[in-house]
C-alpha cells in the first residue's frame, strides 16, 4: 500500500474508533419498590419499553444508549432496608443514573443526598423524597385521583345528611397521603358531611385482607358503613373481597389505580364505584424519558404529573386500560368544579 494511502487509511480507522468511543451507553441503576402490586409492575413494564425505544433510536442516530441495572426493594419494613442498601450499592458502584421509585419518602433522605455529593442524578417516580436533590419526579396526579373520587361519591350521597365513612391508607409515602387530602376536599367542596368511623393501613394484599376482617368485627351492623375508600387497589381489592363476600354488599367503595380486577368490580357492581386509574405505563415511559433528557444534558420539567381516569359505569367504555394511551379530554358526567377532564401532563416545577 502507498504510504499516503496508509496514513490516510490509518486516520480513518482511528476517527472511526474516536467516534465509536465517544457513543457510549449510560448505566443506569433502577430501583423498583415490588413486584407484587400489578400497577407497579405496570409501571416497570412501561419503563422498560421506553428504553427500548429510546435505544433503538440511539442506534439509528448514534447517539448514547442506556442499560438499565434492576433491583426491586420487596413490600414492608423489609423493604424499606433493602432499597436503602440498594441505593447506596448504586452509588458506590458509580452509575451514571438513579431512577427510583421510592418505598419510603423519608428513609431515602440519606442516600439521595450521598447520591447528590457523588454527583449522580436521581430520577423519582410514582413517591418523591422529603430531603435532597432530584434531577427530575414523575407522578400520577395522586391529589387528583382522591379528588375524583370524593367528587363522585358526593354526588352519589347528594341526599344523605352525613356519609359513614371508612379509609383505608397508607401514611408512609407521598402518594397515598395526596388521595386522602384530594379525597376529603372534594367531599368538603361538595359540601358534603361525614363521619370518619375508622382509618386503617394496607397497599398490598395481605394488609388488605387483614383490614377486610377487621372492618368486618369492629363494624358488624349492616348499614353501619356508607363508603370505604381504598387508597390503591393493591391493599383495598382484598377488602372489596372480604367485604362482598360476607355480604356487605351496601358499601360503596372507592379507590385508585385501574386494577383489571377492580375494573371487573365496577362493570359487574360490586361494591366499587369509582376507581381512579393511573396510567402506569405512560407514567414509567415519561420517567424514563425525563432521565434520558437529564443524561443528554437537557433541562425536562423538574416536576410534572401524569393525569387518572375515574373509572365509573359512565365512563368505562373510555377507559383504555393501564398501558394507555391517554383517552380524549371529556366533561364528566357528574357535578364537578373541575367539569372537564383533561388528558395532558400537569407541569408542577419547570
Amino acid at each position: 500500500m502507498h504510504k499516503c494511502a496508509f496514513i490516510i487509511f490509518l486516520s480513518l480507522v482511528l476517527l472511526a474508533e474516536a467516534v465509536h468511543a465517544q457513543v457510549k451507553q449510560y448505566r443506569v441503576g433502577v430501583l423498583y419498590w415490588s413486584m407484587n402490586i400489578p400497577g407497579q409492575v405496570a409501571m416497570r413494564e412501561g419503563l422498560e419499553q421506553e428504553a427500548q425505544r429510546i435505544n433503538d433510536a440511539a442506534k439509528a442516530s448514534g447517539k448514547p444508549s442506556v442499560v438499565l441495572e434492576a433491583k426491586v426493594a420487596g413490600d414492608g419494613e423489609q423493604g424499606i432496608e433493602n432499597q436503602v442498601r440498594q441505593m447506596k450499592e448504586f452509588i458506590t458502584a458509580k452509575v451514571d443514573m438513579i431512577i427510583v421509585q421510592p418505598t419510603d419518602n423519608a428513609a431515602l433522605a440519606d442516600p439521595l443526598i450521598a447520591a447528590n455529593n457523588a454527583n449522580i442524578p436521581v430520577v423519582a417516580y410514582d413517591q418523591y423524597i422529603s430531603r435532597g436533590k432530584l434531577a427530575a419526579y414523575r407522578t400520577s396526579d395522586n391529589y387528583q385521583a382522591g379528588f375524583l373520587g370524593g367528587e363522585y361519591i358526593a354526588a352519589r350521597f347528594k341526599d344523605k345528611p352525613e356519609i359513614k365513612l371508612v379509609l383505608v391508607e397508607y401514611p408512609h409515602v407521598s402518594s397515598t397521603v395526596e388521595r386522602v387530602n384530594g379525597f376529603l376536599d372534594a367531599l368538603a367542596q361538595s359540601k358534603r358531611s361525614y363521619k370518619l368511623l375508622k382509618s386503617y393501613s394496607a397497599v398490598e394484599p395481605v394488609a388488605g385482607k387483614k383490614v377486610a376482617g377487621d372492618i368486618l368485627r369492629e363494624f358488624p351492623e349492616q348499614g353501619s358503613i356508607d363508603v370505604v375508600f381504598t387508597v390503591n387497589d393493591g391493599g383495598g381489592l382484598e377488602v372489596v373481597n372480604g367485604l362482598g363476600n360476607a355480604g356487605r354488599t351496601e358499601i360503596q367503595v372507592a379507590t385508585v389505580d385501574g386494577d383489571p380486577a377492580s375494573v371487573g368490580n365496577i362493570r359487574a357492581g360490586w361494591l366499587t364505584v369509582i376507581d381512579a386509574a393511573q396510567f402506569c405505563g405512560p407514567l414509567g415511559a415519561e420517567t424514563m424519558r425525563a432521565a434520558y433528557a437529564v443524561l443528554s444534558g437537557e433541562n425536562p420539567p423538574q416536576h410534572a404529573l401524569v393525569p387518572v381516569f375515574p373509572i365509573t359505569q359512565e365512563t368505562l367504555a373510555a377507559y383504555p386500560g393501564w398501558m394507555g394511551p391517554l383517552p380524549e379530554s371529556f366533561a364528566k358526567p357528574w357535578p364537578s368544579v373541575v367539569p372537564l377532564w383533561e388528558n395532558t401532563l400537569r407541569v408542577v416545577k419547570p
